[in-house]
């Protein structure tokens, strides 16, 4: 069969092509390329630079050489990437490698950036293959005689399955697939994805009640070398994010030695400062380097991957806005600042560097305090033993559905019954009920049980035909306006006053400055002047500025990485150990053992530690920021159980700390007693104030299911007024209509995403089976020094900062050494 495949007239043009150019197709591609053509629908798992692109792109040209009759004029292929900058470096790449096969065949983009006439002829001619955002697909749908667009469709791939998977923009491609698949059962799906841990599952969610399936995955490895960069000296008592900034003298060679680097960060605002840092270190660097993250003018973020791709750019500081497979073959070299966060982010930024196939990716870790190098070690044993992250989908985001259903209403409607089955055919909605589904038709017909007095919410008509339909153009403008499911903190655009777009920044940020105040967007001085109509007039400054932060920039910590964390500080008491990230942080490891305890594997520590201000109880589950939030309101309210006592609360990926002017009062068996799993649940919903928590989530919910509008024609609501509203339906909903779905979803996704209640379940099932180490004592260690770090960051200043930080650690050294 195989034999028979590869003597066909389409795989020997393609594999002619292809030694043409100097190579041959790897085993994958090959595979790929027989089972596309033999009908299978697929998923194909390879590391980045092997070619997963081609192997699913080559398999519908080789299809087509061999079976031209099948095919129709029109639109063949659909390619759906997650980002628009995806979309124009495969679009090139495709059309010139469809050019030198000898194909009339042509390959177009259309996301938010394409022009309108080029869509208007995209309207009325489809490309043969198109690539597409998953929320340009759905606007396709939702327009009316959208079957025109998909007469002709033999395939559609999903690029980067795994960034899309466990998102509600995963959610939009399933529910747009299963539609698809219902019109042209014929229609071939093939995911494309790095690897992840749950790979039998993403499958499964991408392709459910596909007969003929297959994964596919590559043989080959990606090679990855881990390099830290180690500071001049261990501090025994680190503080989070100074130290990154003294390092910048030792990243400069690095760069200076490649060809071309990308410095990577977790957040907008460290982007912006690295970017200071590094032409302050070395000025010869003003345009050779540059800046990219997402709240960059599309323009200039453009204009910086095309020279990135040319090699015209030393450097480039990003965010996760250059994560993903845009292919800068001039890119020998990749610096992580700080914490990756997790495995799988951590080897997609590494796969950035050495693209060919059998390039070492060079990777520089460059801690921002000294106990990340523990992190080194981790991520080395994590890739090692490729202990990549599960990526969980989402399931029952009735907000996304309803939106779907407008979407559908208004490119020519659908049947209430026969498209029920279509819904359940995906994974999202598998488990739907029959009045789940009649809930969904009643909430766009009339807007559910409060909805029947108010127009607006009247969306979708019946008619005479019995389909369901949007007749109203008011309703279809703003509907095409809002789709989507990415709900941001309320953006405001960032002009000069004599004109230019710089940029966008956070309507909170915004709020705090004062006519005259200066801060840095975009790699530049920026002096504020003026807000108006949800635009911020700067005009260019120099000297010094703050540097924006943007709320969205928390990454979580995954619990694959901190589970090596946990491992390899246990580890680091060992006197033999080869590892030479541990070897360094013998100081820090010798200090921490000697004035209080390195936790085993198998045991879970708590200091207690009484300074001049008060009490302050320490503890290190390493489960991350997000979960420990939750964790230290659960555990400050049962010691409040026991005696009155208030606290206040910090906490970093590490552990957290409680602290209270009041004696902390806790023997051995109280100390189990609070961290034990049982009525774990009920004590949680007593600690937070859940309510509020799904409030705000609801937020988001109401705009995706279109119950809030987010833009107006011309205007966007702002963060406070958008807040406003979903919070009034909220009351009345909880009032009126409790079991309302989006509601019922909103406190969902509270528990599951915010509260992460399934991890913190674990978390506490570890601790439970965990000897617990209860140490005293009268000065901060290693490990309580940094999480009481951040608990000043939030009332001081950079510069108060570092004062009370210097002072803190000269207190603790002189109170060990007193005690000695």
């Amino acid at each position: 069969m195989k034999e028979k495949f590869q003597n066909t007239d389409g795989y020997t043009i393609i594999a002619d092509w292809m030694e043409s150019k100097g190579n041959q197709p790897f085993e994958f591609q090959s595979k790929t390329w027989e089972k596309l053509n033999n009908g299978y629908s697929g998923m194909v798992i390879a590391p980045t630079g092997f070619g997963k692109t081609f192997s699913v792109f080559l398999g519908v040209l080789i299809d087509f050489m061999n079976h031209p009759e099948k095919y129709e004029k029109g639109l063949k292929l659909v390619w759906i990437t997650p980002l628009r900058s995806l979309a124009k470096d495969l679009g090139r790449a495709m059309q010139e490698a469809i050019d030198e096969i000898g194909l009339d065949w042509t390959v177009e983009v259309r996301n938010g950036d394409t022009e309108i006439k080029d869509k208007q002829r995209q309207t009325r001619q489809m490309p043969d293959v198109l690539l597409v955002t998953p929320e340009s697909l759905h606007l396709l749908l939702a327009q009316k005689g959208r079957e025109r667009f998909f007469k002709s469709l033999h395939c559609a791939a999903v690029d980067e399955w795994h960034e899309l998977l466990g998102s509600k923009r995963g959610v939009m491609v399933e529910l747009a697939l299963a539609y698809l698949k219902s019109q042209h059962p014929k229609i071939k799906v093939w995911g494309i994805t790095a690897t992840i841990g749950n790979l039998e599952e993403a499958m499964n969610v991408l392709l459910p009640n596909f007969k003929k399936k297959v994964k596919i995955l590559a043989k080959e490895k990606k090679k990855i070398e881990i390099i830290p960069v180690y500071p001049e000296e261990v501090e025994v008592l680190p503080w989070a994010g100074h130290l990154g900034g003294k390092l910048v003298n030792q990243v400069v060679p690095i760069i200076l030695n490649s060809q071309t680097t990308i410095v990577f960060t977790n957040t907008r605002s460290q982007s912006e400062a690295w970017y200071q840092l590094l032409l302050e270190a070395y000025p010869d660097f003003a345009g050779q380097i540059a800046l990219h993250h997402s709240s960059i003018d599309g323009n200039i973020r453009q204009w910086i991957e095309d020279a990135l791709s040319e090699g015209k750019l030393k450097a480039v500081v990003s965010t996760s806005s250059l994560d993903l497979g845009v292919d800068f073959k001039p890119v020998d070299t990749v610096i992580q600042i700080g914490s990756a966060k997790g495995v799988a982010r951590f080897m997609q930024r590494a796969g950035r560097s050495g693209h060919s196939p059998f390039e070492v990716s060079k990777i520089y870790f460059v801690p921002t305090h000294s106990l990340e190098l523990i992190e080194v070690a981790a991520l080395k044993e994590a890739v090692k033993t490729q202990t990549i992250e599960n990526r969980e989908p989402m399931v029952q985001t009735f907000d996304v559905l309803v939106q779907f259903l407008v979407t559908l209403a208004l490119g020519g409607g659908f049947k209430e019954d026969e498209l029920f089955d279509v819904i359940r055919n995906s994974h999202a909605f598998s488990f739907m009920s029959i009045e789940e589904w009649e809930w969904c038709i009643f909430f766009i017909t009339s807007g559910g049980k409060i909805g029947a007095n108010y127009d607006e919410f009247h969306k979708v008509i019946k008619s005479e035909e019995g389909l369901l339909i949007v007749k109203s153009r008011k309703i279809a403008m703003l509907h095409r306006m809002n789709l989507g499911v990415i709900v941001s903190d309320a953006m405001l655009r960032v002009k000069f006053i004599s004109g230019g777009y710089i940029g966008m920044i956070e309507e909170y940020f915004v709020s705090k400055l004062k006519p005259g105040n200066k801060f840095i967007l975009a790699g530049r001085v920026l002096e504020f002047l003026r807000i108006k109509e949800m635009t911020a007039y700067v005009k260019l400054s120099s000297g010094r500025a703050i540097t924006p932060s943007w709320l969205g920039g928390r990454l979580p910590l995954s619990s694959n990485l901190s589970h090596f964390l946990r491992q390899k500080l246990a580890q680091s008491t060992h006197p033999n150990s080869k590892e030479k990230e541990l070897q360094f942080l013998h100081p820090l490891v010798s200090r921490q053992n000697e004035h209080s305890h390195i936790p085993a594997e198998d045991e879970f520590l708590v200091e207690l530690i009484k300074t001049r201000e008060g009490y302050h109880l320490f503890m290190y589950p390493f489960e991350g920021r997000l979960v420990h939030e939750v964790m230290s309101a659960l555990i400050a309210y049962r010691i409040s159980k026991l005696y009155p006592i208030s606290f206040s609360m910090a906490m970093n990926d590490y552990g957290f700390e409680l602290f209270s002017d009041s004696e902390i009062k806790l023997n051995k068996e109280e100390l189990h007693q609070i961290l034990n799993i049982e009525n774990l649940t009920q004590d949680l919903l007593s600690s937070i104030n859940a309510t509020e928590m799904a409030r705000r989530k609801f937020r988001d919910i109401a705009v995706i299911s279109g119950l809030v509008i987010q833009t107006l024609p011309g205007a966007q609501r702002t963060n406070k007024s958008l807040q406003s509203s979903a919070g009034i339906i909220f009351k009345v909903l909880e009032e009126h209509d409790p079991e309302n779905l989006l509601l019922k979803q909103a406190y969902s996704e509270v528990f599951n995403q915010q509260l992460e209640e399934y991890r913190l379940r674990t978390a506490f099932e570890r601790i439970s089976k965990s000897k617990i180490i209860y140490k005293f004592a009268t000065a901060f260690t290693p490990l309580s020094f940094p999480i009481k770090v951040d608990s000043l960051r939030q009332s001081l200043s950079s510069e108060d900062l570092s004062a009370r930080i210097r002072k803190l650690q000269e207190r603790s050294i002189n109170s060990t050494k007193r005690k000695k």
